[in-house]
C-alpha cells in the first residue's frame, strides 16, 4: 500500500506547483461553507493542465481520491474530501482571452467571477450567471456547481453559458467537450443510446433549476444536439476536472431599473412572482420582513448584517411585508411591470446607489441569514430547494409549517422568479436529539420538494447535504444510470467520493462533532465560510481582510484563520493545542484591525480570537520582546513623564544605530511629547477644564487616551478648544497616566494585565456625569466592546461602554446646534480600522459635510494598525496594506487637500510611508475656530485709516 508520504514524494518529483501535506494546509480545507467537515491527505496546487494531469495519474497510480476545489464556498460539503485537495485558485486563474465579437471568453478555472466581470465590462458585456459570492467563487466552482444567481432568470445557468470545457480526468486523459460526441470518454455514446427512453420519460419535468444529481443528463439527447459540456456541468469534480472552458458572455443592458413591490404577505409575493415573468425580467427576487430582522441580528456582533437591514428601510421600502424586486432593462420596463402588478404598494428605482443599496441586502443574506431574528445561529443544509415557479407560494406556505412542527426556524427568500428559495434554519447540530430531528426534518422536506415538481437543489448542488435523498427525486432506474454516467468518466471511482453517486450519509462528518462545548469553540463556529474575507477587489469603505489582500495566502484570511482555530480545537491535525505553531503564524499577521467584526456578514471577530489565542498560547512562559515593550507601552511611557525623560528618549532615538529590542528596525520611533496632555496648559486639571465653569453645558468628559496623553497632546488640546466653543462643560479626569482603556495588552493577548488595567481604570475615573468623549478610535472600540466583554460582572465597565462617544457623536448628540467653522477644503486620509468596525463613521461625515470638507477618507487599512507595524517581520505586510488604498488616494489628492486620520497610527504611518502631516479631525476643526475667530475679531476691530 502507498503511504501518504511516497505520494507526498511523487508528487513532488511530478509537478512544478506546490505540494503541501503538513498540517496548516490541510487544515485550511477541511470545510467549505457547509456543515461538513472532511480531512484530506494533501493539498496540491498545479501550475496548468500538465500539472493537473501529473497530480491524478500520480493519485490514481495509488488509490488516492481528488477533489478539485475553487473558492472553497459550496454549501453542500463538496468542495471538502478525505484524498488531495486540488487548490485550483493561486496559479490557474488567469483570462486567457476574450472576443467581444463571438461575445466569448476562454478562462481557467481559478479565475473569480468579478474578475471577468470587470474585463468584459468595458465591452458592454458580462457573464450572466452570478451567485451572491461573485467577488470570492470561481469559473470552476461555478461550473461544478452549475451555479446560478439572481439573473438566471434572463440568461440561465453557468451550462447554459458554456460551451466548450477541457477536462482531464482520473487517470490523467485530456478530454475537449463541446456539442457532439467528440471527445467524449469510450463508452459513454453506447450508454446514452442504451437509455434514450429513460432519459426522455424517466427523468422528472425539466424547469430551470433542476440541478440536482446530474440533472443535466438528458442534454445528452440526440434532439438537443448532444450537449456534451453543458451535461458535464453541475457534476461537483466527480467526473473530471476542468482546466480550460470557453463561455458565452451576454449584453449587459446600460441603465437598468427596479421596481420593487411590496405584499401583504411571503405567499402573496411568492403567488405573483411567476406571472411577472412574461413582462421579460433580468431579476424576479423575493424576500419577506424576517430577513430585515435577521440582518439586524446578524448585525449584534458588528455591523454588516445592521447596515442591511438599515439600507432597505433608508431606501424606503414600499408598503408590505413581503417584496419582489423585479429588475428590468430600463425604466419603461420597470413602470410597466410596476402598472401592471397586483401589488399594495410599488417603488421604481432608477438610481444606481439606491439599487446597490438595495441589493446589499440580498447581497449579504448568505451571511445575514445565519442569524434568526432572535439571534440564534441557523446552518446551510437545505440552502436552494427549488420548484417550478407556478407552485412557489403552496410550497412555501407548506414548508413554513414543517419547520413549525419540528420546532425550527428559517429567514426564506432567494429567487422567486425561478422558484428557489435559500434558507439557513436553527438546526441543532452539536447533539444527538439535534441530530436526528436535522435528519428527520431532511426527509420530510425532500418529500415536500418532490411532491411539488421540484429540486432538491435548485443552484448549489447536492454534495454531501443532499445527494442521499435524490431516490426520492429521481427513482432507482435514474439513480442507476447516474451511476453508470461516472463510471463511464471515472471508472476508478477516484474523483470526488462519496458525492451525488454513492454518496455519504447526510448526517455524517458533521463539522460540529469534533469541537469541544466551550464559548470559544462555539464562537470559532460562527465561521460558516462565506468567503467575504477573500476578496481582493481595492476601493470602499471595507477593511476585512488587509492581511489576505496582501498576502493572497489562505492561512492569513479571516476564514483561514478560523479553519485553524478550528482545527487547533478538534485535535485531529492541529495536535498543538493552544501551543499549535500553526496557528500561532496564521494570526501573526492578523493586524487586529477588527474589519471582520463588522465587513464579516456573521460578525467573526478575530482580533479577539487572536487575543484568546495568544493569553493561552503564552501562559506560564516568556513572551516576545515586543509583548513587553510594545504591548506595555502606556506603563513605559507613563514612566518615562514621570521621569522627564522624553527629550532623552528622543534623541537616543534620533541616534541609535540599531532600534530596540523587540522593534522592527524598519520603523523610525514616533515622537514623545515633552510634556503630557494632562499636564499642559488648558488641561485644567484637577476638575474642569479651564474656562468652561458650571452650568456652561453639557458636562462632557474627555478621556486622556495614552496616545493623546504622552504621544500627541495637541489632539486633546485642539479637542477642549472644540467641545468648548460648541458650549460643552468639559472634564479631564484625574488621575493623569493611570487612566487606560487596555488596548496594548489586549493587543498582545495579555488579558489579565488588561483587567486588571480596567479595574484601575474604573477605580480612579469613578461615575462620570455624562458621555464620555474618546478622541483615540481604537480606544473609543475598545471600551465599548472589549471592556463589557472582559469584565462582565461589573456593571461599572456596562456603564462607561454606553457613555463612550466619538468627538462627532458627542457633538451632534450633545451641541446639536453648534455650527462648526467652515473650511471649504479638499478632504482625503484614512477612517481607522475600529472606527469603521465598531463605532461607525455616519456622524463624521455629517460634521465633515456642515464644515465644508468635501471627499471622504480611504477605506482599506493603514497597515501600521498599532503594535503590529513596529513588530519584527511585518514591514512588508504593512506597507502592503497601505498601498492598496491609502497611500494611492494621498499620491491622487487634490492641491490643498487637508489630510485626516483619527488614529495615531494612522497619521503615524501616512507621515512615515507618504511624506505628509495628517491631523485629527478636532484639529481641522480647531484651526478652523482658530482662523474664524482671528477674522471675526479682524471684522470687529475699528478702522484706524486716515
Amino acid at each position: 500500500m502507498t503511504t501518504p508520504g511516497e505520494v507526498e514524494r511523487t508528487l513532488r518529483a511530478e509537478l512544478r506547483g506546490e505540494v503541501d501535506f503538513g498540517a496548516a494546509a490541510r487544515a485550511l480545507v477541511t470545510m467549505d461553507a457547509s456543515n461538513y467537515r472532511r480531512v484530506p491527505l494533501g493539498v496540491v496546487t498545479p501550475r496548468d493542465a500538465d500539472d493537473v494531469a501529473a497530480a491524478l495519474r500520480v493519485c490514481a497510480d495509488a488509490g488516492v481520491p481528488v477533489v478539485p476545489r475553487g473558492g472553497g464556498t459550496s454549501i453542500a460539503g463538496q468542495a471538502t474530501g478525505v484524498g488531495v485537495v486540488l487548490d485550483l485558485t493561486r496559479h490557474m486563474n488567469a483570462l486567457l482571452s476574450v472576443d467581444p465579437a463571438a461575445r466569448t471568453a476562454v478562462v481557467q478555472p481559478g479565475l473569480v467571477l468579478d474578475r471577468l466581470r470587470d474585463a468584459v465590462r468595458p465591452y458592454g458585456l458580462t457573464f450572466g450567471p452570478d451567485p451572491s459570492t461573485h467577488s470570492r467563487c470561481t469559473l470552476g466552482g461555478m461550473i461544478g456547481n452549475n451555479a446560478c444567481g439572481a439573473h438566471s432568470v434572463a440568461w440561465g445557468t453557468t451550462a447554459d453559458n458554456v460551451t466548450a470545457l477541457a477536462v482531464t480526468t482520473y487517470a490523467g486523459a485530456a478530454h475537449r467537450i463541446s456539442a457532439g460526441w467528440d471527445g467524449a470518454p469510450a463508452g459513454l455514446r453506447e450508454l446514452v443510446g442504451a437509455h434514450l427512453g429513460l432519459l426522455r420519460t424517466g427523468m422528472p419535468p425539466a424547469f430551470s433549476r433542476r440541478i440536482s444529481g446530474y440533472g443535466g443528463l438528458d442534454a445528452l439527447l440526440p434532439e438537443r444536439g448532444v450537449q456534451l459540456a453543458q451535461a458535464f456541468c453541475g457534476s461537483e469534480g466527480t467526473l473530471g476536472v476542468v482546466t480550460e472552458a470557453v463561455v458565452r458572455l451576454v449584453e449587459l443592458p446600460p441603465a437598468p431599473a427596479l421596481a420593487v413591490l411590496g405584499y401583504a404577505d411571503e405567499s402573496a409575493a411568492a403567488d405573483a412572482a411567476a406571472g411577472l415573468l412574461p413582462y421579460g425580467p433580468l431579476t424576479v427576487e423575493g424576500m419577506a420582513e424576517d430577513l430585515l430582522g435577521a440582518a439586524a441580528a446578524a448585525g449584534g456582533a458588528g455591523r454588516a448584517g445592521r447596515a442591511a437591514g438599515e439600507a432597505g428601510r433608508a431606501v424606503g421600502l414600499p408598503r408590505g411585508r413581503a417584496w419582489l424586486f423585479v429588475e428590468m432593462p430600463d425604466e419603461g420596463g420597470a413602470r410597466a411591470v410596476a402598472r401592471g402588478a397586483d401589488a399594495l404598494d410599488t417603488l421604481v428605482v432608477t438610481d444606481p446607489a439606491r439599487q446597490r443599496a438595495l441589493w446589499r441586502i440580498r447581497e449579504d443574506a448568505a451571511g445575514t441569514a445565519t442569524r434568526t431574528p432572535d439571534g440564534r445561529m441557523a446552518w446551510p443544509g437545505w440552502e436552494d430547494c427549488a420548484v417550478p415557479p407556478a407552485r412557489l407560494g403552496a410550497y412555501l406556505r407548506e414548508f413554513r409549517a414543517l419547520l413549525a412542527a419540528h420546532g425550527l426556524r428559517g429567514t426564506p427568500y432567494g429567487h422567486f422568479g425561478e422558484g428557489c428559495v435559500h434558507v439557513r434554519i436553527d438546526f441543532d447540530l452539536a447533539s444527538a436529539s439535534g441530530v436526528a430531528r436535522f435528519r428527520a426534518f431532511s426527509e420530510e422536506l425532500a418529500d415536500l420538494v418532490v411532491a411539488h415538481g421540484g429540486s432538491l437543489s435548485g443552484e448549489h448542488g447536492d454534495g454531501q447535504a443532499r445527494a442521499e435523498l435524490l431516490p426520492k427525486m429521481y427513482g432507482p432506474d435514474v439513480i442507476r444510470l447516474f451511476g453508470a454516467y461516472k463510471d463511464v468518466w471515472d471508472p476508478a471511482g477516484g474523483m470526488n467520493p462519496g458525492t451525488l453517486v454513492r454518496p455519504a450519509r447526510l448526517d455524517e462528518n458533521l463539522r460540529f462533532e469534533v469541537l469541544p462545548a466551550t464559548p470559544f469553540a462555539r464562537e470559532v463556529a460562527r465561521c460558516v465560510g462565506v468567503a467575504k474575507c477573500r476578496t481582493t477587489e481595492a476601493g470602499g469603505p471595507g477593511v476585512m481582510c488587509p492581511s489576505y489582500r496582501a498576502t493572497g495566502e489562505e492561512q492569513h484570511s479571516t476564514r483561514g484563520r478560523a479553519r485553524l482555530l478550528h482545527e487547533m480545537l478538534a485535535g485531529e491535525i492541529v495536535t498543538g493545542g493552544w501551543r499549535s505553531p500553526e496557528v500561532a503564524e496564521a494570526l501573526d499577521l492578523c493586524l487586529g484591525c477588527k474589519g471582520c467584526r463588522s465587513d464579516c456578514p456573521v460578525g467573526v471577530d478575530m482580533a479577539s480570537y487572536k487575543s484568546e489565542f495568544l493569553h493561552h498560547h503564552w501562559a506560564g512562559r516568556i513572551r516576545p520582546l515586543a509583548h513587553y515593550t510594545l504591548g506595555g507601552l502606556p506603563g513605559w511611557l507613563r514612566l518615562i513623564a514621570r521621569l522627564r525623560a522624553a527629550g532623552a528618549v528622543n534623541a537616543a532615538a534620533r541616534h541609535l544605530p540599531v532600534p530596540l529590542p523587540g522593534l522592527a528596525r524598519e520603523r523610525a520611533l514616533p515622537h514623545l511629547a515633552k510634556r503630557p496632555f494632562t499636564r499642559g496648559p488648558g488641561a485644567g486639571l484637577p476638575g474642569r477644564a479651564s474656562g468652561a465653569g458650571p452650568g456652561a453645558g453639557p458636562v462632557v468628559t474627555l478621556w486622556p487616551d495614552t496616545f493623546t496623553e504622552y504621544l500627541a497632546p495637541e489632539v486633546g488640546r485642539a479637542a477642549l478648544l472644540v467641545l468648548r466653543a460648541a458650549g460643552l462643560d468639559v472634564t479631564v479626569p484625574r488621575g493623569g497616566g493611570r487612566i487606560c482603556c487596555g488596548l496594548t495588552y489586549l493587543s498582545t493577548g495579555r488579558l489579565d494585565r488588561a483587567r486588571k488595567v480596567l479595574r484601575r481604570t474604573l477605580d480612579t475615573l469613578g461615575e462620570v456625569p455624562g458621555p464620555v468623549t474618546v478622541l483615540e478610535p481604537s480606544c473609543a472600540a475598545a471600551l465599548r466592546t472589549d471592556l463589557p466583554a472582559l469584565l462582565p460582572d461589573d456593571p461599572r465597565a456596562a456603564r462607561l461602554a454606553a457613555a463612550v462617544r466619538t468627538v462627532a457623536e458627542t457633538l451632534e448628540e450633545y451641541a446639536p446646534t453648534w455650527r462648526p467653522p467652515r473650511l471649504d477644503r479638499p478632504l482625503v486620509g484614512q477612517t481607522h480600522c475600529h472606527q469603521h468596525a465598531v463605532l461607525g463613521d455616519a456622524a463624521d461625515r455629517r460634521l465633515r459635510e456642515r464644515a465644508g470638507l468635501v471627499g471622504e477618507p480611504a477605506g482599506g487599512c493603514c497597515g501600521l494598525a498599532g503594535n503590529f507595524g513596529f513588530e519584527p517581520g511585518h514591514h512588508e505586510v504593512s506597507v502592503a496594506c497601505a498601498e492598496e488604498q491609502l497611500l494611492p488616494s494621498l499620491r491622487a489628492a487634490p492641491p490643498g487637500a487637508l489630510v485626516q486620520a483619527d488614529g495615531f497610527s494612522c497619521r503615524t504611518q501616512i507621515t512615515q510611508l507618504g511624506g505628509v502631516r495628517a491631523r485629527h479631525l478636532v484639529e481641522l476643526l480647531a484651526e478652523g475656530l482658530t482662523d474664524r475667530g482671528t477674522q471675526e475679531a479682524s471684522r470687529a476691530a475699528p478702522d484706524t485709516r486716515p
